[in-house]
């Protein structure tokens, strides 16, 4: 994951070769997994390597720290804690459908048994298990879908071009090759998408280190994207550059804000057609980050969630690990209270789309087939007026009590206003099911 940074991609067409416009036809598997991730819902962000021992965040190499002194630091990596069937029942608890691990990020350490580089969990750490493997094995056999984080940048190999970020770790700056570099990847996520079973998506976090080069970088995304679709048809493709997807894309991914927002300054991107997915975090870092306790109240992740619904898009929600393999503590808890909401409400959340109007000042409404969910998320309001009219209203009900509820037309007969009175504030979302004609 990157830092707030406010450059926005430019000439991002010309990072991309036009004749993929011509050659990329999603597969009937590729179109299955899009719906099925449409209904997901909730997915489980993972940021975790070796900067966890640090206890800084997963941007650390960044802070003009050598990468060989860096590098040592995974001599000492043992998380004598991990426990793969742990993790992904903490997350089936919570209600999640997937979980994105992170492989690789931008300080080049490997998460699995790659044979591309020494410089991964088993061979360069005394814990010598393969992480990715015993996650991999744990999601089949729960029943999670795996997607997989993958940077495309390197703060540590000098075959990688240097772009505005990790300069000061040591590198020759003046070295690059891209052609070994290119390649040493697509090697890397052939075995990502060959020897890990079925994945549901490979991530990857943007184009912006090249962003403000003179001449245009070509990451030659259409070889790449065309090599993970050989491998996986059915595995989707999501880049968060921060722009409208490019094509050969499935998924399209807005950061710390809900489609069609920009309050962070990342997401000014129009939104497409393709399935949506919002990743926030748990407090203020990806990864683990021993002074930031600041943990958003499950109240609230509950609020973003059900807003996120709203907007026809997935909840990506990070938790950064400690060093030692365990989920911290607020993570968990805020995780299961998550999970007790969903047992009550996920049939207002997954498997619906977005209304046919947008969010209104009290909350936003979710619809699967005739029937529209109403989130109420500001618990003051004694009642609300949807845009939908009387005469397409066939019943209104509290969604758990069952009860009746009033309501009526507007003077204009456009929109229809219901009645709160009856309807207990007994969470963060009072929700309000109408049968529709």
């Amino acid at each position: 994951m990157r830092l707030k940074l406010a450059t926005i991609i430019t000439c991002a067409a010309s990072l991309f070769n036009a004749s993929a416009a011509d050659t990329y036809t999603p597969t009937p598997e590729n179109m299955q997994s899009r719906k099925e991730f449409r209904e997901a819902g909730l997915g489980i962000f993972i940021h975790w390597g070796i900067y966890s021992m640090f206890g800084q965040n997963e941007w650390y190499l960044n802070r003009g720290i050598n990468a060989q002194e860096y590098a040592k630091a995974a001599s000492g990596f043992y998380p004598a804690n991990f426990d793969a069937a742990q993790w992904v029942k903490t997350f089936k608890d919570a209600g999640a459908e997937y979980i994105c691990f992170t492989t690789r990020h931008h300080d080049g350490f490997s998460m699995w048994d790659t044979e591309q580089s020494d410089y991964n969990i088993v061979d360069a750490t005394p814990f010598k298990r393969d992480i990715l493997r015993e996650i991999s094995d744990e999601c089949h056999k729960q029943g999670m879908r795996l997607h997989l984080y993958y940077s495309h940048l390197d703060w540590t190999r000098p075959d990688y071009p240097k772009g505005r970020t990790g300069l000061e770790t040591g590198r020759d700056s003046t070295y690059s090759d891209w052609p070994t570099y290119y390649k040493f990847m697509n090697a890397q996520l052939t075995e990502l998408l060959t020897q890990y079973g079925e994945i549901g998506a490979i991530w990857f976090d943007g184009l912006w280190d090249h962003d403000e080069d003179s001449i245009p970088f070509n990451w030659e995304l259409e070889e790449q994207y065309a090599l993970i679709h050989r491998l996986q048809p059915s595995c989707l493709i999501g880049n968060n550059h921060h722009s409208t997807p490019f094509e050969g894309e499935d998924i399209q991914i807005f950061e710390r804000d809900l489609p069609g927002e920009n309050t962070f300054g990342l997401s000014g991107q129009d939104i497409s057609h393709l399935p949506l997915e919002t990743c926030l975090t748990m407090n203020k870092s990806w990864g683990y980050n021993v002074k930031d306790l600041d943990y958003i109240p499950s109240d609230e992740l509950i609020k973003s969630f059900v807003r996120t619904a709203g907007k026809g898009a997935n909840l990506l929600l990070n938790v950064g690990p400690q060093p030692n393999g365990e989920i911290p503590a607020e993570a968990r808890k805020g995780l299961a209270e998550i999970g007790n909401w969903l047992k009550t409400y996920a049939p207002t959340i997954k498997g619906t789309d977005a209304a046919e109007f947008a969010e209104q000042d009290w909350g936003v409404a979710t619809r699967k087939d005739n029937t529209l969910y109403i989130h109420v998320l500001d618990p003051d309001v004694t009642e609300v007026t949807i845009p939908v009219s009387k005469k397409k209203i066939k019943s209104a009900v509290g969604f758990t009590s069952r009860d009746k509820i009033n309501f009526k037309a507007t003077k204009d007969g456009a929109s229809s206003t219901i009645d709160l009175s009856t309807i207990e504030k007994n969470g963060p979302d009072r929700v309000i099911e109408l049968t529709t004609k």
